[in-house]
């Protein structure tokens, strides 16, 4: 079969998108399809063993759309099915105009990240499903679930996702878990090399992804006041890396914070195999990647209890959970690391063990068997 991927970022970009895109693609092949990509870009994206079709970001958002709406009929045309990780709308759009099937990985409530970003909303995402809102956030959230309602299956990472889109109508029988996947990690660097390159002496905490508001980094940066000695690693780019190295310069944490800059998802393993701890204090999430690659490196984690994260980590045991927003028990957790080598010996050596079932070729398979089986995966 020939799939058309479709997804809104892709390296050099970071994040989970970026990730998972690529990878599918190289399950695909090894599968015996034919994949050819869209995105969108800066700049032209490295070339790959396969076609990829790629929009400027820098047009105009509606030129922006319809360009990408055009480029999946474009590629859609001369193939099997559709698969979107991002970028769903204009994905369902272009597979229906080319009439071919369509199938969904569902990472987000695209309406409620919309009227967050825009500053329109300020609660949660659970809050933002009972409020009824104007016309322009009845109209996402139709266009939101018209899209979804025409893919053949949706595959959300969390149950807890899942549930949520369960409310929006969309067909049980159709909508399956199907857990990001946790990377394999390589066998070097280790990590006292690992840590030498980085240049990382005692205890040091370690963040990747795109840095964004739902990241709430400026939370991190708060809680490392209230425990010194303590460094961190920011690897990653976005729209608030600016604001968030002027905020740790204004709390005296330039010392200690080091912005890394975009990276590939081998310097994300380095950084994880490298520290002590991976910390993330998102505002609100799905089923990030990033907690499954610190894991899958044997790194024990620090984060927020929202969305689907305490389906992996358990507190106690792989990590340490703690409320979103409070900046108090963060610093709290990262203490208790820093004071209990016991504990965090024992959260570390449980950490890889508790996503091996997780391992990506096993959930490569089971998303490919999805795409082009359109059964059960």
């Amino acid at each position: 079969m020939k799939i058309v991927v479709v997804s809104g970022i892709w390296p050099p970009d970071v994040g989970g998108p970026a990730s998972h895109a690529p990878a599918l693609a190289e399950a695909l092949l090894e599968a015996g399809h034919t994949v050819e990509v869209v995105t969108t870009a800066d700049r032209t994206p490295a070339r790959r063993p396969y076609p990829l079709r790629w929009v400027a970001r820098g047009r105009p958002a509606p030129l922006r759309h319809l360009a990408v709406v055009r480029e999946v009929r474009s590629a859609a045309r001369c193939a099997d099915r559709v698969y979107a990780t991002t970028m769903v709308r204009r994905a369902a759009l272009g597979a229906a105009l080319a009439r071919r099937p369509l199938v969904v990985k569902l990472v987000a409530d695209e309406a409620y990240e919309r009227e967050r970003r825009a500053g329109r909303f300020a609660g949660t995402l659970e809050q933002f499903q009972t409020e009824r809102g104007g016309l322009r956030v009845r109209l996402l959230r139709a266009t939101r679930t018209a899209a979804l309602r025409r893919a053949s299956r949706v595959l959300v990472p969390s149950a807890y996702l899942r549930a949520i889109a369960l409310g929006w109508g969309l067909d049980p029988a159709r909508t399956t878990v199907v857990a990001n996947p946790a990377p394999e990690v390589p066998v070097h660097p280790t990590r006292d090399e690992a840590r030498a390159a980085l240049g990382i002496e005692g205890f040091a905490l370690g963040v990747a992804g795109r840095l964004t508001e739902q990241k709430a980094l400026e939370d991190t940066l708060a809680a490392l006041v209230r425990v010194p000695r303590v460094a961190l690693l920011v690897l990653g780019d976005g729209p608030e890396r600016a604001a968030l190295e002027r905020r740790a310069a204004q709390l005296d944490l330039s010392d200690r914070v080091r912005f890394l800059g975009a990276g590939t998802r081998d310097d994300v393993m380095v950084l994880f195999r490298a520290v002590d701890a991976a910390l993330l204090t998102s505002a609100w999430e799905n089923l990030p990647h990033t907690l499954l690659e610190a894991l899958a490196a044997g790194t024990p984690v620090i984060a927020t209890a929202v969305g689907g994260i305490p389906e992996v980590v358990r507190d106690g045991e792989n990590g340490l959970l703690v409320p979103p927003r409070d900046v108090a028990a963060t610093a709290s957790a990262i203490d208790r690391l820093v004071r209990d080598d016991v504990l965090r010996a024992s959260l570390a050596a449980s950490a890889a063990p508790s996503v091996e079932e997780l391992a990506e070729p096993r959930i490569l398979r089971r998303i490919v068997q999805a795409i082009v089986g359109d059964r059960e995966p």
